[in-house]
């Protein structure tokens, strides 16, 4: 299998070096490369802005439009990766198809997935008309006729619209009744990663609580088959379509787990190859659906790094280079976003000494080179003896810092 014949991980910068293209080098991808790097593997970081955190870190970097095809091409060709790594959507997928297509590189966790997820119409048409997942009911619309006409014809109010190309939560509205329609069209069409005039809009889900089911796609043994592997279930609380906290375990039904791991098995194992999946879904007693999938380390799953053996970012590090993983629980863990609360281009950060006195907390300062209001700048993190203790904690830590342009 292809999955099992990388080359041996050797010395970076060198002949002897495996070499991995992240494709998107943020916050999350920053901590991919440290993982990375900790196992021996030469890192280029690849972003659409200069400085992004990963670069600040990685062997080398660069700038590019990444749904740029030629200019993504030329810099496969010039690099010459062993495995390529996106880590966000706005890339040119077709040209994956082709590198991947050509031999010149392993795409994570395979091309096909990255196109899938790029749009959320391919993901969902898999999910919900090719693998009968439960899902929300859903439309999509190319104009604001279309979207009200979708929401008259079944779809009904409350209901979200989302940009098909967007990330984090950007461009994504719920709508009560009909005076929300024609923003929530003009805020998907200035939030898309791409300028597509197309949306989703989903009928709303009464839902207890909705979880970030964290799935791995690794060696079940060394040489062995692609096997898959569950970390224990992350609720979060989302405003304004952004996550500001997670934590883990969340407490569910051993049904409703069952049902959250069925369902996150059979999407990652139709997407195929390597590494850490993040599975959203919505939860209500026993019952679960669908909502989306990245084929990658998730926003939510910042707090595996307090309170998982291996983080979301170490599993991700090891699958991709064929190496076993552990998912297990050390502790029960929460994080907390941290927001710039400023458009500045530099920003110093007041408090920390304070908020490391916190018991069992930590902190990730990202280090993105420009502050806006609602840009996420770091996350605090703690561990509790129960997520209750852990939520408390992160949430001081995140209160403490202050950020403050310069």
């Amino acid at each position: 299998m292809p999955s099992l014949s990388l080359p041996t991980l050797g010395t970076p910068l060198s002949d002897a070096a495996l070499r991995v293209m992240l494709l998107g080098a943020g916050e999350l991808g920053k901590e991919v490369i440290i993982a990375l790097q900790r196992l021996g593997a030469e890192v280029i970081a690849v972003d659409r802005y200069a400085q992004a955190p990963g670069q600040q870190v990685a062997h080398r970097a660069h700038v590019i439009d990444m749904t740029d095809a030629d200019a993504l091409r030329r810099l496969v060709a010039a690099e010459r990766p062993h495995l390529i790594v996106p880590e966000i959507e706005a890339i040119a997928t077709q040209a994956l198809l082709e590198i991947e297509a050509q031999g010149l590189a392993e795409v994570i966790p395979t091309a096909r997935a990255a196109q899938l997820t790029m749009n959320r119409e391919g993901i969902r048409r898999l999910a919900a008309e090719q693998l009968k997942l439960p899902t929300s009911p859903y439309a999509f619309a190319e104009s604001l006729d279309e979207l009200r006409r979708a929401i008259d014809a079944g779809i009904g109010f409350p209901c979200v619209v989302k940009p098909v190309m967007s990330s984090s939560g950007k461009g994504q509205s719920v709508l009560r009744g009909p005076d929300d329609v024609a923003p929530a069209w003009d805020y998907a069409m200035a939030g898309g990663r791409v300028q597509l005039t197309r949306v989703i809009v989903e009928g709303f889900v009464d839902f207890d609580y909705e979880i970030t089911q964290l799935t791995v796609r690794a060696a079940s043994a060394p040489g062995g088959d692609v096997g898959t592997f569950f970390c224990e279930p992350i609720g979060h609380l989302q405003q304004h379509g952004d996550y500001v906290e997670s934590w883990q375990p969340q407490p569910m039904s051993a049904r409703a787990l069952q049902r959250a791991r069925d369902i996150s098995g059979r999407v990652t194992t139709a997407l195929g190859g390597r590494g850490v999946f993040g599975v959203e879904l919505f939860v209500r007693g026993d019952e679960v659906w669908f909502s989306e999938v990245s084929p990658r380390p998730h926003d939510t799953g910042l707090v595996t790094l307090c309170s998982q053996r291996q983080s979301e970012f170490e599993l991700h590090a090891r699958a991709i280079l064929g190496l076993p993983v552990d998912t297990a629980l050390r502790e029960p863990g929460a994080s907390a976003v941290i927001y710039g609360g400023v458009d500045a281009r530099a920003l110093r950060f007041e408090g920390v000494a304070q908020a490391l006195g916190v018991p069992r907390s930590d902190l990730r300062l990202f280090g993105k080179p420009e502050s806006f209001a609602r840009r996420r700048m770091g996350v605090a993190l703690a561990a509790g003896d129960d997520i209750g203790q852990a939520r408390e904690r992160a949430r001081r830590v995140a209160s403490t810092v202050r950020p403050v342009p310069v």
